[in-house]
């Protein structure tokens, strides 16, 4: 076909860097038009966060509040007392009694004293949980064994053998007041509330103390291992110190019942407590244990030095010492007893720091000066008359020995009154309190969270369909690829699939003359009228790459159309192995048709069938037959043509899919024009490219292109690269 003044041929347009920017507006666009699936998205995201914010049952959290300070019990103390137990006024390390409070110690005695190795609960359903129960359904009594109200059990004893720690015990309620259990063994044991049962050999014991749940309903009753308990509460029970580097601890734990919150939170902080008074007394009792120790020898010491002093007086007949020797024996006394408190000192050091610790070696060299001014006094005494010298050492010897021993009676007494008065560095400012507002699950926000995650997911699935959906998305698109759009066709929904449909067809141009998909077809009339003027023959030839996208609707509404314009038309249906252009007029599948007159089996008068309009004639592909392509390539198709061409001012004929068979090419070579018809958001670029490129292989061109299905709501600015797949299934089927 020569080209057609009046309509430009575009220039093939190189993707250049501008291609991949991301267009907003497009997205935004893609975004209004694809609300249907933002909206189904958001009611099923809304759907589970409901469902799931009602199925499991509210956590209440118990909170309080405790206090590290300094240790209470030395401040009474002289400063002699607390260098001996070493404080310094410094302040406990939060790191450390966090960490004793969350301590296997501490939770341990928290879950003996609340017997929390027992578990007790209702049966729940599996999956649903409490969703049936919060909104309120009736049960009907079709599962009576699963909790469907606030049912609840209080386990007042539990006793199981060790083989059965873990195991769960299904606990059936027969009465008001009885039930039944089944243990693990296979037993099954009946009893009431407020009265303890037990198995045959004595091992199991059961004590309900309360229960209230009507008939059939089921509960799971087991005990678990202590570490199992342990590891439940750790999880449940955190501690902060806040504000940081104040000393002050807020302690919380999260349970399903809120009097079982604040009781477990309350036994922690009381655990925690004893353990740190415990830990404080512990140094002042070793102490005491090792003084007490002490005095009796001690009290040995100074009776054996005042029977030595008294027999000698007796013996030199009451011979006392002078002025001289009295000073001395002060200033020795007073340095003896002053390395007796030393040591006294060092044996209570060993027990708390190493000798290189600097208090260790302050006293060390205390000691060394008191042993040096002791040797200086002592030999001071050599000068002394023999019995001043032996009045001297008796008399030094009861001084030192009283000396220490009244050391030792204080410091009993003091070590005692620090026992009794110890308190413990922690003081509990808050007791447990449990906020009558769950803290989970949080409806509000999880059906929040859960709408927002449903408009994500519904915005990320219409960009998906839109990334996934590459078909062409404007008139722009195909003529980048060089060729003239005809028509832009809208999309018509009383039109949509019609291939599917059973029996006989409308045609739209009939039914709806005034459509804007009509005004549309009479638009194309227009435009190939022109189109074809220097033409060779008024034929033209409608394809598409692919099936299924308005190309036979396209061929009968144009007949129509340029018929009832005055135009002699004829429609031929050349897609003689699926062609169903005989059902718009009416016609038996056996009718004759293209197929029988290229077999030599029908002549063309009567091949030719009149339209449903005056001036439009149809054939229809007739019979199937096993070769369309050879029959195609005969003469007589050409023959055919130039006849028609005598007798019709315009000839539509409707064939196959190029990409599916060879017979648009065959059939190119022979008319005037073919015309690609593609489809709005379905036909991809690189498919109608492929058509493109097998027409010129075949020395044959594409003369335009339609444009079918045009959806203004989802059209937009689009362009890129294309990548496509094609697995056309092209057989003898027949469409009835």
């Amino acid at each position: 076909m020569k080209q057609t003044p009046g309509i430009s041929q575009a220039p093939m347009q190189t993707q250049d860097s501008e291609d991949d920017e991301i267009d907003l507006m497009a997205l935004a666009g893609a975004l209004v038009s694809g609300w249907k699936w933002i909206l189904a998205a958001l009611i099923v995201a809304l759907a589970i966060g409901v469902f799931a914010a009602l199925r499991g049952a509210p956590t209440y959290q118990a909170s309080g509040l405790l206090q590290l300070e300094q240790s209470q019990n030395t401040l009474a103390l002289p400063q002699s007392m607390q260098d001996l137990f070493g404080t310094n006024g410094g302040k406990s390390e939060s790191e450390t009694q966090m960490a004793i409070m969350q301590s296997r110690m501490v939770l341990a005695q928290a879950v003996k004293k609340l017997d929390l190795e027992t578990f007790a609960y209702p049966k729940r359903l599996p999956v649903l949980g409490l969703f049936p129960m919060h909104l309120g359904l009736p049960n009907f009594g079709l599962l009576p064994s699963y909790q469907w109200g606030p049912e609840s059990i209080s386990v007042g004893r539990l006793k199981v053998p060790d083989a059965w720690i873990g195991k769960r015990m299904p606990l059936t309620v027969t009465g008001p007041s009885s039930f039944s259990i089944e243990l693990p063994d296979g037993t099954e044991l009946s009893g009431e509330v407020g009265k303890e049962i037990t198995n045959a050999d004595g091992s199991f014991a059961l004590a309900v103390t309360a229960l209230d749940a009507p008939a059939k309903r089921q509960f799971i009753v087991g005990r678990r291992s202590l570490e199992a308990a342990i590891g439940i509460v750790s999880s449940r029970f955190s501690v902060t110190e806040s504000p940081r580097g104040s000393s002050i601890l807020r302690t919380s734990y999260q349970d399903t019942d809120r009097e079982r919150a604040a009781a477990i939170l309350d036994a922690i902080a009381n655990a925690f407590l004893e353990q740190n008074v415990e830990r404080n007394a512990a140094s002042a009792e070793n102490s005491l244990d090792f003084i007490q120790g002490q005095l009796p020898q001690a009290r040995k010491n100074v009776a054996d030095a005042e029977q030595a002093l008294n027999e000698y007086r007796q013996k030199q007949q009451s011979v006392d010492v002078n002025y001289e020797t009295q000073a001395l024996l002060e200033r020795v006394t007073k340095i003896e007893g002053e390395l007796s408190a030393l040591d006294l000192k060092e044996a209570e050091l060993k027990n708390q720091y190493t000798v290189n610790h600097p208090a260790y070696q302050a006293l060390l060299q205390n000691r060394k000066e008191l042993q040096a001014q002791l040797e200086q006094a002592k030999q001071a005494t050599q000068s002394l008359p023999e019995t001043q010298k032996d009045i001297f050492n008796l008399q030094r010897n009861l001084e030192v020995a009283q000396q220490v021993y009244t050391q030792l009676l204080n410091r009993s007494q003091e070590l005692q009154v620090v026992r009794a008065s110890t308190v413990g560095s922690v003081r509990i400012i808050d007791t447990a309190y449990t906020n009558p507002i769950p803290v989970a699950p949080r409806k509000s926000r999880i059906v929040a969270l859960a709408g927002l995650l449903g408009l994500i997911v519904g915005a990320a699935i219409v960009l998906l369909r839109r990334a996934l959906r590459r078909g062409i998305k404007g008139a722009e698109e195909i003529e980048a690829l060089g060729l003239p759009v005809f028509a832009t066709v809208p999309f018509a929904a009383e039109a949509a699939d019609l291939r599917n449909r059973k029996g006989d067809l409308p045609i739209f141009a009939l039914e709806y003359p005034k459509d804007v998909a009509t005004e549309a077809l009479r638009s194309l009339r227009t435009s190939l009228h022109f189109g074809l003027l220097d033409a060779r023959t008024n034929s033209i030839q409608l394809t598409s790459a692919a099936p299924g996208v308005g190309k036979s609707f396209t061929a009968i509404n144009l007949a129509v159309v340029a018929a009832q314009a005055g135009q002699k038309v004829c429609v031929i249906d050349a897609d003689m192995r699926r062609g169903y252009l005989r059902r718009f007029v009416h016609l038996p599948k056996d009718a004759p048709g293209l197929s029988d007159y290229l077999g030599h089996e029908k002549p063309l008068d009567e091949v030719i069938v009149p339209g449903p309009v005056d001036g439009m004639s149809v054939i229809v592909s007739g019979r199937y037959p096993p070769n369309p392509s050879e029959l195609l390539m005969r003469a007589e198709f050409a023959t055919m043509l130039a006849e028609l061409d005598n007798r019709y001012d315009l000839i539509i004929v409707d064939a196959p899919p190029a990409l599916a068979v060879t017979d648009p090419v065959v059939i190119g070579r022979a008319v005037g024009a073919t015309i690609a018809i593609t489809r709005h958001l379905e036909t991809m670029q690189g498919a109608l490219r492929a058509v493109q490129a097998s027409f010129e292989a075949a020395g044959c061109s594409i003369t335009g292109a339609v444009l079918n299905g045009f959806k203004a709501s989802e059209s937009e600015r689009y362009s890129g690269h294309y990548q496509y797949h094609y697995n056309y299934r092209y057989s003898y089927k027949s469409d009835d």
